[in-house]
């Protein structure tokens, strides 16, 4: 065992134990082992990114995709089956439609919608040739194309913000959709009618808020004429207000043989119409996840002062930066913080014995208590198509869901937390 796998557990116990005697605190919720309730001879995994709601209001459903595809990118012709897991029905799996547009991280960007969040969600496909995406009604299987792909949804329903999904995936593959549903605008580095567009999803009208030109001045420069900037990694605020998103630029585009292992981050938060853009953090600190707790606060995983991957809280557009963890958290996890804004998830990248781990922060006083490790098997342990926990919390806080591979295939689990 390495030192610094010592110290990590030195930490973890020293944290319990110096908590166990702060009576005041909240003890640690308990929680069950976790339980597969997808299955079968196909894999399957949550419809959305990590920290998105996946149940239905009345908990009774979560979006899920199905794929026989393990190893590899799908192509825009592979499209992966779009399903219910009937948590109430022995978990049955309902499948409802298909997507083209999909891959193993983000899903295909499944958001329950809150005019009826029982009964109609929305997510991204290709049709005829574009990038779009559709609100599905679960009992008439009708559907409402929305002529923008969407990249997060305000909480009420109303709201969804859309980027190029074509030119994400010359940047960063395992993220974009394969196809020329947009236009890449491939030959210019900082396009001015590219970026973030707010739709709206009653009428669905759709405007460009913020330029990626808009934000040249924020972000490092990008020396080669080939090199492009692009945005990606949005989430709107849980009062519906505030846009955060990460402004990304590399030097030369991703190809099927050759990986973009560098690229230059800013993170950066704006209002809902695109107004008052401001930088979250310092020169270098750049970002990777990222969560909100409320309408100003947040948790972003970003290389702190010293330059180490850190968990940092701190209040969208003011500089009060706090590492939480007080260092045991030095590493870039999907950061999840529960509905009452107590506790955050937080996960691994694969140590040296090919397991991730989970845990659970209180956000009180940084005491951790681990709640799990889970093994990485083949064929998952590629870089495009790797399975990542990412975890989430039900909107209840009585659930926490996450995908795995640990039992041979990649499924879908539950832990009940109590």
């Amino acid at each position: 065992m390495r030192f610094s796998e010592i110290k990590g557990m030195f930490f973890f116990v020293l944290l319990m134990f110096t908590c166990a005697s702060c009576t005041s605190l909240k003890e640690f919720p308990t929680f069950s082992e976790a339980r597969a309730v997808t299955g079968g001879d196909k894999d399957h995994f949550f419809a959305s990114y990590y920290a998105v709601n996946s149940w239905s209001a009345d908990n009774r459903y979560v979006t899920v995709l199905e794929t026989d595809i393990k190893d590899r990118l799908p192509t825009k012709d592979e499209p992966a089956g779009l399903g219910i897991v009937d948590l109430k029905d022995n978990n049955r799996y309902i499948p409802l439609t298909t997507t083209h547009c999909w891959n193993f991280q983000e899903g295909t960007m499944a958001y329950w919608l809150g005019s009826d969040p029982n009964r109609k969600f929305i997510y991204n496909d290709m049709v005829d040739g574009k990038f779009v995406s559709i609100i599905f009604d679960i009992e008439t299987r009708e559907k409402k194309i929305i002529p923008y792909p969407i990249s997060a949804v305000s909480p009420d329903g109303k709201w969804a913000v859309s980027i190029n999904y074509a030119r994400l995936s010359l940047t960063r593959p395992d993220y974009g959709y394969d196809g020329n549903g947009q236009d890449t605008r491939i030959d210019t580095t900082w396009p001015k009618d590219d970026g973030l567009f707010l739709v709206n999803l009653e009428t669905g009208e759709g405007k460009l808020i913020v330029s990626i030109e808009a934000a040249k001045k924020q972000m490092p420069e990008v020396k080669d004429p080939k090199g492009l900037a692009y945005f990606c990694h949005t989430v709107i605020s849980r009062d519906g207000k505030q846009i955060f998103w990460l402004a990304r630029s590399v030097e030369t585009p991703a190809t099927k043989k050759k990986r973009v292992r560098k690229w230059q981050t800013t993170s950066f938060v704006c209002n809902l119409d695109g107004s008052n853009v401001r930088r979250c953090f310092p020169d270098g600190w750049g970002g990777s996840h990222f969560n909100w707790i409320d309408g100003e606060r947040m948790v972003v995983t970003a290389k702190y002062a010293d330059k180490v991957y850190s968990h940092v809280m701190f209040t969208a557009g003011k500089n009060d930066y706090r590492r939480v963890g007080k260092g045991v958290l030095d590493f870039d996890g999907h950061c999840v913080v529960s509905y009452d804004n107590d506790w955050m998830l937080t996960d691994t990248y694969p140590d040296r014995m090919s397991q991730r781990k989970l845990m659970m922060v209180r956000m009180e006083d940084d005491a951790i208590l681990p709640m799990g490790h889970y093994d990485v098997v083949e064929p998952y342990t590629g870089t495009y198509w790797r399975c990542d926990l990412h975890p989430r919390w039900r909107t209840d806080d009585k659930v926490i869901g996450f995908n795995s591979v640990h039992e041979g295939s990649r499924q879908v689990y539950l832990m009940d937390v109590k």
